[in-house]
This record gives C-alpha cells, sequence and structure tokens, in this order.
C-alpha cells in the first residue's frame, strides 16, 4: 500500500479577520459613548441619592460606571466568535447581526440602569419623607 502525503489545504480566514476587526472598535466605541453619555447624566441622580453628599456620590457613580465598561465589553467579546466567513455578503450579514444584537443588548442595560437611578432617587425619598424616631 502506498502512504500518500496529504498537504493541508491552506485555510483562508482574511475575512472572518476583518470581520473581527471592524466589529470590536464599533462594540468598544458603543460602549464607550452609552456610558459617557449614561454616567456624565447620571450624577444628578447620584446626587439626590445620596442627599447632596457629592463625595459617596461620585465614587458610587464612577464604581457604576466601571461595572458598566466591564460588563459591555465582557459581553461584546463573548458574542466575538464566528464561523469561516466566506464572502463579502456574509462579512455584512454577520457585522449587522452582531452589531444590531449588541445594539439591543446596550440598550436593555442603559434601561437597567436608568431604573436602578430611579428605584434609587424613590428609595432615598421616602427615606426623606419618614419621621426620625
Amino acid at each position: 500500500m502506498e502512504t500518500q502525503n496529504v498537504v493541508p489545504a491552506i485555510v483562508d480566514n482574511s475575512l472572518t479577520i476583518k470581520t473581527y476587526l471592524i466589529y470590536l472598535p464599533i462594540a468598544i466605541t458603543m460602549t464607550v459613548l452609552v456610558a459617557r453619555t449614561l454616567f456624565k447624566n447620571s450624577k444628578i441622580f447620584m446626587m439626590d441619592i445620596f442627599h447632596g453628599r457629592a463625595e459617596i456620590a461620585l465614587a458610587t457613580n464612577r464604581l457604576f460606571e466601571i461595572g458598566f465598561y466591564l460588563l459591555n465589553i465582557g459581553a461584546a467579546l463573548l458574542i466575538l466568535k464566528s464561523y469561516r466567513i466566506e464572502s463579502h455578503q456574509e462579512l455584512i450579514e454577520v457585522l449587522s447581526h452582531k452589531i444590531g444584537g449588541f445594539s439591543i443588548y446596550l440598550g436593555v442595560i442603559l434601561f437597567l440602569n436608568l431604573l436602578l437611578f430611579f428605584r434609587g432617587k424613590r428609595k432615598a425619598s421616602q427615606s426623606l419623607a419618614q419621621p426620625v424616631k
């Protein structure tokens, strides 16, 4: 029996790599823009929740911001993996699916953060309304 040397075909992953190189900067930019907008405007809520105590309000706001970055950049990286992309049409379809899905995810996380801020504001208002015993 003859043994044949089988040379593996060279796999061209260039479109898959291009997809990653396009997706990552977009996802990270979207995360940064949403975070900056949310946490710049949330300082007012934090000041109200913490009854004007700026030091604790700003520190808490900053911690929320760091958590927001970690959560969202982590999610963006988790959905990065893609199958082998063989055409420019597939590249566009995969990018639109990933970026669209990540946009929806960011929107949901944004509204959850707003819910937390409003809940904190309501709790702070209730604690002010209750008489001290």
